[in-house]
């Protein structure tokens, strides 16, 4: 059996990225509901805000489903122990050391996957004895590795390198894609973008918008100095880019950041001053639709294309 499906007991490998400000019950329910793996995004949520969500999930889906923790969460305590307390049984981390936390959780009998974007962070995880790894290439939208790796190059690095199950991330924009990465040694796929543009996703219908309309070179990694993160081109972007240009200090970059500044944008719909996280198959993306949708879409597309290329006569 697919190792992902044994593990988190859904029906298709397929993971819907704990994206912050899109990543809500409503998405991740739907997801789970379609037989995925829905993850909360708890980067964008106060601790209160996250149990509302826990809950509102479990109410919403008797599926599996699970939270996406980014490590540099400054009320991370507090987190861990909602997560525990409302009995989530699967936690994604992310942005930090999973030394750190993932002892705790499996303590707790939870399963943990580690988010990496090179073979150093993959072996840590592996060794701190989290459950699977995310390995995510360089396209991805939101926060991303400094090495810039590819996933058509990471992922078969990675799987080289470790033995625990391996989940591949960045520009898997359907099924051909999700074809492709299991071919190069993953075991499931996650995926962002196409969500985050999805009808359930809390992200602006003004975000949603610019995902839609995306081009190709419209999003380019930025503050690399600080926390890698792929931005949509507009006004913020030009300001950031700028500044490094000149040699802005990482002080100067994190003023510039500001806070909520990724809420302005994707939450708010700011789409001058906002930060708009998004990955580069958004210029894949011409639609907006249900999560079942993209789900259900996507693993037709996965099964048609292996069936066509098993047909091929080299």
């Amino acid at each position: 059996m697919n190792p992902i499906l044994n593990l988190f007991g859904i029906k298709y490998p397929i993971i819907q990225a704990g994206m912050i400000w899109c990543s809500g019950w409503k998405l991740a329910s739907a997801v789970s509901n379609a037989g995925g793996l829905g993850l909360l995004g708890a980067g964008s949520m106060y601790p209160d805000v996250l149990r509302d969500h826990i809950r509102k999930c479990k109410a919403a889906t008797t599926n599996p489903f699970g939270v996406n923790v980014p490590l540099l969460y400054p009320d991370i305590y507090l987190i861990m122990q909602i997560i525990v307390e409302e009995g989530v049984e699967i936690v994604f981390t992310s942005a930090g050391n999973p030394a750190n936390w993932t002892g705790f959780l499996k303590e707790k009998g939870i399963r943990v996957v580690h988010v990496v974007s090179n073979i150093k962070f993959a072996r840590k995880a592996e060794e701190c004895g989290v459950d699977a790894i995310v390995a995510e290439g360089f396209e991805a939208g939101g926060h991303n590795g400094r090495e810039e790796t590819t996933t058509l190059c990471l992922i078969p690095m990675i799987r080289e390198s470790v033995k625990i199950p391996l989940i591949a991330a960045g520009g898997i924009g359907g099924g051909k894609s999700m074809l492709a990465a299991i071919a190069l040694g993953a075991d499931a796929v996650q995926i962002g973008s196409l969500f985050a543009a999805s009808e359930e996703s809390s992200a602006h219908p003004d975000f949603k918008n610019v995902i839609i309309n995306a081009a190709e070179g419209d999003t380019k990694l930025s503050m690399k100095s600080v926390i890698p993160v792929r931005l949509v081109k507009n006004d913020f972007f030009e300001q950031v880019e700028n500044a490094e240009a000149r040699g802005a200090t990482k002080e100067e970059l994190v003023s510039l950041l500001g806070r909520g500044r990724a809420k302005r944008g994707m939450f708010e719909g700011d789409l001058v001053e906002g930060e708009l996280e998004i990955g580069q198959v958004s210029a894949l993306i011409h639609h907006i639709k249900p999560a079942a949708q993209i789900l259900n879409e996507t693993w037709t597309e996965f099964i048609n294309r292996r069936e066509q290329i098993c047909k091929l006569n080299f």
